[in-house]
C-alpha cells in the first residue's frame, strides 16, 4: 500500500513538473528579449540555489553535500550544459521547434540507463519509444530542413546532457540515498557556478530590468527551478528511468501548443500528426492499459 501511494505521488509530481516546465519554455523565449542567454541562466540558477539553501535552513534539513564529484557532474550536465545550450538555441529558433529537439532527451536517457544502470527496456518501453520516435520525426520533418542548423544542434546536444544528468541522478539515489531537496540545492550550486563562468566569458547584450523580465525571472527561479527540479528528482527516484524520461515528452507537446497560443507559432499538419504518435507513445510506456487489465483481473 505504501509503495502504491509513493508511486501515485510520483505520478502527481510528474504531472506538475510537466506543466511547469512546458510553460517555462514560453517564458524563456520571451525573457530573451531583455537579457542574454547565459546572463539569464546564471541569474536563474544562482537565485534558485540561494532560495533552496534558505529553505533547507528554515526546515532544518541536513546541509551536508552528497558525493561531490557525481553531484558536480550532474550540476554541470543537467543544469549548466542543458540550460545554457537550450537558451542559446532559443535565441535564433522558435520555442516549439527547440523544445521538441531538446526533448529527444528520453531516447538518450533510456540508452544511457541501459548502459550505466543495467535497466534494460521492456517490450512496452520499446513500443513507446518507437511510437514517440515516429512522432518526433513527423514533428521535426527533416525532409523540410531543420531551419537554423546551429539552433537545432544546440537543442539536440542540450538533450544529451540532460539525459546524462538524469541517469547520474538515478544512480546517485540508488547508491547514496541523498535528501532530494539538499541534492537539488548542491547540484544547482555547481551548475550555477558553471553558468556564471560562461556568462562572464561570453559577450552578451546588457540586461534590461523591465517588469516583464523580473516577472519571467521570478517564475523561472521559484517554479521552474526550485519547485520543478525538486519534483523531478522525486520522479527520477521513485519511477523507472524509462517511464520518467519518456513521460516527459508531454512537455514539448504542451509547450508547442502554448507557443501556438502565446507566440503565434502555428503547428503544421506534420506536427499535429506527430503529436498523436507522441501521445500514443506516452500511453504505451506508462502501461495504463495493462494496469487497468490487472485491476479487472
Amino acid at each position: 500500500m505504501n509503495e502504491s501511494k509513493a508511486s501515485q505521488g510520483a505520478v502527481v509530481a510528474l504531472g506538475a513538473t510537466v506543466i511547469i516546465w512546458a510553460s517555462s519554455w514560453i517564458v524563456m523565449k520571451q525573457v530573451l528579449a531583455y537579457a542574454g542567454p547565459f546572463d539569464f541562466s546564471a541569474l536563474r540558477y544562482s537565485l534558485g540555489c540561494i532560495v533552496l539553501f534558505i529553505v533547507l535552513v528554515a526546515l532544518r534539513r541536513p546541509l551536508a553535500p552528497p558525493p561531490l564529484l557525481t553531484t558536480a557532474l550532474i550540476g554541470v550536465s543537467q543544469t549548466a550544459a542543458f540550460q545554457g545550450l537550450a537558451q542559446l538555441a532559443l535565441t535564433s529558433g522558435g520555442a516549439g521547434h527547440v523544445v521538441l529537439l531538446a526533448y529527444a532527451m528520453p531516447f538518450w536517457a533510456v540508452l544511457l540507463a541501459w548502459a550505466l544502470l543495467r535497466e534494460k527496456p521492456s517490450r512496452r518501453h520499446w513500443t513507446g519509444m518507437a511510437l514517440a520516435a515516429v512522432g518526433l520525426v513527423a514533428v521535426i520533418a527533416p525532409w523540410q530542413g531543420l531551419g537554423n542548423a546551429a539552433s537545432s544542434g544546440y537543442a539536440l546536444l542540450g538533450g544529451v546532457f540532460w539525459a546524462l544528468g538524469t541517469v547520474l541522478s538515478k544512480r546517485m539515489f540508488q547508491r547514496h540515498h541523498p535528501d532530494p531537496l539538499a541534492f537539488t540545492a548542491w547540484q544547482m550550486l555547481f551548475g550555477a557556478l558553471a553558468l556564471i563562468v560562461a556568462a562572464l566569458c561570453l559577450p552578451q547584450r546588457t540586461i534590461d530590468w523591465t517588469p516583464a523580465f523580473i516577472g519571467g525571472l521570478a517564475y523561472s527561479v521559484i517554479l521552474a527551478t526550485c519547485l520543478a527540479w525538486t519534483l523531478w528528482l522525486l520522479v527520477v527516484r521513485r519511477l523507472p528511468t524509462a517511464v520518467a524520461a519518456l513521460s516527459s515528452l508531454a512537455v514539448p507537446v504542451i509547450s508547442f501548443l502554448m507557443a501556438w497560443v502565446f507566440l503565434g507559432e502555428r503547428p503544421t499538419p506534420n506536427e499535429w500528426f506527430g503529436m498523436v504518435f507522441i501521445v500514443a507513445g506516452l500511453v504505451a510506456v506508462s502501461g495504463i492499459g495493462g494496469a487497468r487489465r490487472s485491476r479487472a483481473a
